[in-house]
């Protein structure tokens, strides 16, 4: 079962993600992203997802489509090996924006010296 945590820092939304990203267990990460109407940027923290099928990359590229277009920021962080390998086989690790850190996007790396994640 996917898990999402949400956490605002300022006008970045952070989404704990916990569990896999598959077709039939997305619906709450659709979800809690669409929900997110006044940010600037939206990051998904993926330390926590065991695996990713087509599905899950199907939703990845949707929720990156949807918040683009309304000019928000769509970026991945602490991508997992597993998860990471898909995306180079697809060749999407070239479309999306994966970071280690989001201080870049927040301008306040003090409030990231521990991850939003608990």
């Amino acid at each position: 079962m996917l898990k999402v945590q949400t956490t605002n820092l300022g006008n970045v939304a952070v989404f704990c993600v916990q569990g896999r990203i598959v077709r039939g267990e997305t619906e709450a990460l659709r979800k809690a992203v669409l929900a997110q109407l006044n940010v600037n940027a939206v990051v998904l923290d993926l330390a926590r997802v065991r695996t990713i099928d087509a599905g899950g990359v199907g939703l990845l590229l949707e929720l990156r489509q949807h918040t683009e277009s309304r000019g928000v920021e769509f970026r991945l962080k602490n991508v997992t090996k597993l998860v990471r390998q898909v995306l180079e086989i697809t060749r999407l690790d070239e479309v999306f924006r994966i970071r280690t850190a989001v201080a870049a996007i927040t301008r306040r790396p003090a409030v990231f010296a521990t991850s939003a994640c608990a």
